[in-house]
């Protein structure tokens, strides 16, 4: 089996669990492929990188990949989807960072346990939708693909006017701080904390959510992710913040930004089909409460 590790460069706490993991994966005897900026780290810190081939951008990195592992947080995991791009390479997360959402295993045992389960086959691929935007003026070498979200928000002080086409249908302009679009793996990302619904990953919708809108009777939208949408923020000053996921751009106000499904997803592996909930229990805390914890332990819904 042949595995990609990509990550940024490790911190001394990082170490020891990534000396674990390499010395787990030469056992295993696989091929390894490596990006190189995390082979100089690790090299430097004065471990062994085993690695048959280095890798810097999408266009280096060996056409027999079988799984792609992205090793630190969910920003790490995010900046996965410029180095597979539209190749279908499986995309599998080892938590080395904090919350780690979108990774599929934590950092207890550095990833040993599903480095086992992948090489025995025991996994599944979820196909995941993204996001595709486009504008005038788009600099040639921004990555117009997002796998969470992307949010035009103001660069001033003022609150901005964002108006909104739903396949050339307009609906009421939003007064806000902003607005984001986001995919349903996105739902537990910015447009959760900004107020938006949790979105089970299957499911083929946009999220539209505004950030912060003046108007208490605004709420989210769920649009069908065949829609095509077009937003142009009106007022708020001369320029206006584009984040896409992890990448920003500053972009001049009147500026159209369309926004549609990508033509290809992002393969996520996956271990059981609870997977989902176990991450909005165990990392978002989700239901939690005492009484639902005397619950579990007396078999007594009376409590």
């Amino acid at each position: 089996m042949h595995f990609a590790l990509y990550g940024r460069p490790v911190g001394p706490d990082a170490e020891k669990r990534m000396s674990l993991l390499l010395s787990h994966l030469v056992e295993k005897k696989v091929r390894l492929s490596v990006f190189a900026p995390l082979a100089w780290s690790l090299s430097a810190s004065g471990l062994r990188v085993p690695s048959e081939s280095l890798f810097t951008s999408a266009e280096d990195l060996s056409p027999d990949v079988d799984i792609f592992l992205s090793l630190g947080g969910d920003g790490t995991f995010l900046s996965s989807l410029r180095m597979v791009g539209d190749r279908g390479i499986p995309v599998a997360g080892i938590n080395f960072g904090r919350l780690g959402f979108l990774t599929s295993a934590g950092s207890s045992d550095a990833g040993c346990g599903i480095v086992d389960r992948m090489i025995a086959g025991d996994y599944r691929v979820e196909r995941r939708s993204l996001l595709e935007i486009s504008y005038g003026g788009m600099p040639v070498d921004f990555y117009p693909y997002a796998l969470n979200e992307i949010a035009l928000q103001r660069s001033e002080p003022n609150m901005i006017s964002i108006e909104v086409a739903i396949d050339g249908m307009r609906i009421p302009a939003y007064w806000a701080d902003g607005l984001l679009v986001a995919t349903p793996t996105g739902s537990t990302a910015y447009s959760l904390s900004a107020g938006g619904p949790v979105v089970l990953p299957g499911s083929s919708v946009f999220i539209i959510t505004p950030i912060a809108p003046h108007n208490l009777n605004v709420r989210p939208l769920i649009v069908p992710d065949t829609s095509s949408l077009e937003i142009v923020i009106r007022s708020g000053g001369d320029r206006t913040l584009l984040s896409v996921d992890n990448r920003s751009a500053v972009i001049a106000g009147g500026t159209a930004v369309t926004v549609r499904r990508a033509g290809f997803g992002l393969e996520c592996v996956t271990f059981g089909r609870s997977g989902f909930f176990d991450a909005l229990n165990e990392k978002l805390l989700w239901g939690e409460d005492r009484r639902n914890a005397r619950w579990r332990e007396d078999g007594n819904q009376e409590h």
